[in-house]
């Protein structure tokens, strides 16, 4: 009895280190760099206000790096030992602004040099972005380590792909602790920013797919030319016709009208284990930013590196003893 008492009390324990939340801590840089999250503050804002867009891609990047392995900046890395940097991975496909954020770092790195990581300098972006696209401001913990090795190897076991099962998808945000009803809510960041055809043209091409709506697949025809002469589909389309630049229900409200642009999306209004979910939020856009608010946070907080691990960058790009 003893011994299953003791089990007991440190299995929390034993968990709480696995996932490195004892790591985290709110104000962390309170002593060290007082200024270090009004610095990411000030630089993101001055960048939405020259190129809206930047504020769409540090929330991509906080996707890409925390979903695979760990929230640990690995995503930045230009090289790697033997690998390819992760950026350059099809999963990776679209996305753009790297040297915009080694701008924010290199402010960040000239009131406190080597003290703010550019893992914390990532998620903190991410943040001050969800903010001025009309989002909750979320508390996050900081204390995050950069790795010393980037993960493109792993890309495609943890990254999903849009043409991924829904079933799939759910899993491996449930391996990192989101669940069905957050999954919908995280994926509501599709309400902006926009889809490369290369990416849809297979749901009009040669037949319209019968899961979208008629009449928007005449507009997203009229976007995406039939690639099959030979042609790319390099164009684009928006995911949100109404507010393009603001994070809302409107990704969840057009769902339900069938008019969800990647296949997973369309899913999600389809699958009875998610749909429920997807009416909540497309009739109560609080709901919707209240779970989409949780859901950044827990992946934000995926498996941080250990305070005896990983370095501090001076150049988001690169290791420090290359």
């Amino acid at each position: 009895m003893a011994i299953n008492f003791f089990v007991f009390l440190l299995f929390p324990l034993l968990l709480m280190f696995h996932s490195g939340e004892s790591e985290l801590q709110l104000n962390y840089y309170s002593s060290s760099c007082p200024r270090a999250e009004e610095i990411v503050k000030e630089e993101v804002t001055k960048l939405f206000q020259r190129r809206d867009n930047t504020a769409i891609s540090w929330l991509r990047f906080l996707f890409h790096d925390c979903m695979v392995k760990s929230c640990d900046a690995s995503f930045l890395l230009t090289k790697g030992e033997g690998m390819e940097p992760e950026k350059e991975s099809p999963r990776s496909f679209g996305i753009r602004d790297f040297r915009f954020l080694n701008q924010i770092k290199e402010a960040v790195e000239k009131e406190c040099p080597s003290t703010v990581s550019c893992a914390d300098t990532l998620a903190l972006s991410a943040r001050e972005a969800i903010v001025l696209l009309g989002g909750t401001r979320i508390d996050m913990r900081l204390g995050r380590r950069d790795t010393l090795q980037n993960h493109a190897k792993e890309i495609e076991d943890y990254i999903p792909n849009h043409n991924d099962s829904l079933t799939l998808v759910l899993s491996r945000f449930q391996s990192i602790g989101i669940d069905a009803e957050r999954t919908v809510a995280l994926l509501g960041a599709h309400s902006v920013g926009r889809v490369h055809c290369v990416n849809l043209v297979h749901r009009l091409y040669p037949t319209v797919d019968p899961t979208l709506d008629p009449e928007h697949a005449e507009y997203l025809k009229r976007r995406c030319r039939d690639p099959s002469p030979g042609r790319k589909a390099v164009q684009y389309a928006r995911n949100d016709l109404e507010t393009p630049f603001v994070i809302d229900n409107n990704y969840h409200k057009n769902l339900l009208k069938q008019k969800g642009l990647l296949v997973i999306d369309q899913q999600l209004a389809s699958d009875p284990t998610t749909l429920p979910f997807v009416e909540k939020m497309a009739s109560n856009d609080s709901y919707f930013h209240e779970q989409f608010a949780r859901a950044i946070l827990l992946l934000s907080e995926n498996n941080p590196l250990p305070s005896d691990q990983g370095e501090i960058r001076k150049d988001c790009r690169y290791v420090n003893n290359e």
